[in-house]
């Protein structure tokens, strides 16, 4: 996996994940943002991208 295959992953299955995005849309909005599911799936989409770049980053350090 290299960044640019990280960046372009879009269309992502949620059904094995742990925080699909209703979920993120009911903790966003307990925290008092109000977002829709859409927005919910790009906040989602990102913080997979910025943990999957760390994940890579670390990874080619410790070769």
């Amino acid at each position: 996996m290299n960044f640019k295959s990280v960046i372009m992953e879009r269309d992502i299955d949620y059904s094995n994940s742990k925080l699909t995005p209703e979920k993120a849309l009911q903790m966003l909005r307990s925290e008092g943002l109000d977002v829709t599911i859409e927005q919910a799936e790009e906040i989602l989409h990102f913080l997979r991208i910025i943990a999957n770049i760390a994940v890579l980053k670390y990874l080619n350090k410790t070769k």
